[in-house]
């Protein structure tokens, strides 16, 4: 394990993230929606083609590719939207976790429930279906009714959370708040169940009272904390801290900077661990954690173990290295190193682009042949790799650091 760092504090996140008053928007809440607004005006492709030409893009012409198959599998994730609104091709199972993660990827390339587009109009219906009173227990828990369990409930409070204020009316937005404080008090509470083992102290598990905690379903959680606080949700700053020591528990050094993160404390680190490092490299950046010893590590690791097509779980695990190395490139630009930023940043994005535009089908879905992801639905591999490729657009609020 790394030593602490003087410049560590976990006092930051409450720093950077200061409670506003409820319904009020937080300095990054605005900023997202500034932008929202600005799309109105100027039309959603000409102000992302801007965007993303503006700094650290792949290439003009892999940019130019990157937009279209974002589009396309927009139109997938369009046309595969049942009666009722949800989105899902496993349907009911997931349906509201898959739903979210939908809505997710279409707010991520900048549309909103209120466009009167195709797209808008399945995000209404979509946001509809999952504000249901009957997808959400009395305890606030959005992983049974679709049997998600607490993956699908840290979806789903995180796109909770990134839709707060973009409803189409004052009834959906209270909703959408109403529904997310239930969703957050249920994570806190989750993460204060008694743990069979002290390692897993501060992360989550699949059920909301499990006894042991993984990477996994701890970095959803984590992310809808985060998201929540940006959004005006006061997050006790215990509850970070907590996580905060789960994710150090989870790190493995490997000695000369370089290290990465396991699935479970105690376990050792190897190469097919390129989607749990970048887990535990966003998780950090997520709780405010940039100073961190273990960030710089993971990122020589991950570049000397770049992911590849093969890796198990590969489209889940390009989602975090995606968010986890604009995080790190953006740190460095704001330390001043404005150039090794921008190509740290071009560099990765190039490498995702690379990786998942060949992969994608003629209808604009993603398939993975890997049998690890297989079974879980072109909704979710096609909403995962608009996730990934979406960075670049820094709409989503979680995107911005």
């Amino acid at each position: 394990m790394h030593p602490r760092c003087p410049q560590h504090d976990r006092s930051r996140w409450q720093r950077s993230n200061p409670p506003v008053a409820a319904g009020a928007a937080g300095p990054v809440r605005r900023f997202g929606i500034l932008l929202m607004m600005a799309m109105v005006t100027c039309g959603v492709a000409t102000l992302v083609a801007t965007m993303t030409h503006a700094r650290g893009g792949a290439g003009d012409d892999l940019d130019a590719e990157v937009d279209q198959a974002v589009a396309r599998a927009i139109d997938f994730l369009v046309e595969q939207q049942r009666d009722n609104g949800a989105i899902c091709d496993t349907y009911p199972r997931n349906a509201t976790a898959m739903t979210s993660l939908s809505l997710l990827a279409m707010a991520a390339v900048g549309h909103q429930p209120t466009d009167v587009t195709a797209e808008g109009q399945a995000m209404r219906r979509a946001l509809d279906y999952v504000l249901q009173e009957e997808m959400q227990d009395e305890e606030g828990y959005y992983g049974s009714a679709d049997g998600s369990r607490m993956y699908g409930h840290g979806i789903t409070a995180l796109m909770l959370a990134e839709m707060l204020g973009m409803g189409v009316d004052a009834e959906q937005d209270r909703l959408i708040r109403q529904r997310l404080n239930g969703a957050i008090d249920l994570i806190l509470t989750s993460q204060q169940s008694r743990k069979s083992n002290e390692r897993f102290e501060g992360g989550w598990r699949y059920l909301p009272n499990a006894r042991d905690a993984d990477l996994s379903v701890t970095v959803w959680q984590v992310m809808a904390l985060r998201s929540a606080q940006n959004a005006g949700i006061e997050v006790p700053g215990e509850a970070i801290d907590r996580a905060v020591g789960y994710l150090e528990r989870s790190f493995v050094d490997r000695g000369g900077n370089e290290g990465g993160f396991t699935y479970q404390p105690n376990q050792g680190l190897q190469r097919r661990h390129v989607t749990t490092t970048s887990m535990g490299l966003l998780s950090l950046q997520v709780c405010a954690q940039y100073d961190a010893p273990e960030i710089p590590a993971a990122v020589a690791w991950l570049e000397a173990n770049p992911p590849e097509w093969g890796n198990r779980w590969i489209l889940y695990g390009i989602y975090y290295y995606a968010q986890g190395m604009y995080q790190y490139a953006e740190g460095l630009r704001l330390e001043g190193d404005i150039e090794a930023g921008d190509r740290h940043e071009a560099e990765s994005m190039k490498r995702v682009a690379e990786l998942l535009l060949p992969h994608q089908e003629d209808d604009g879905a993603w398939e993975s042949r890997d049998g690890s992801e297989r079974n879980a639905g072109e909704v979710y591999m096609t909403s995962m790799a608009v996730l990934s490729l979406s960075v670049k657009y820094h709409l989503l609020p979680i995107y911005q650091r």
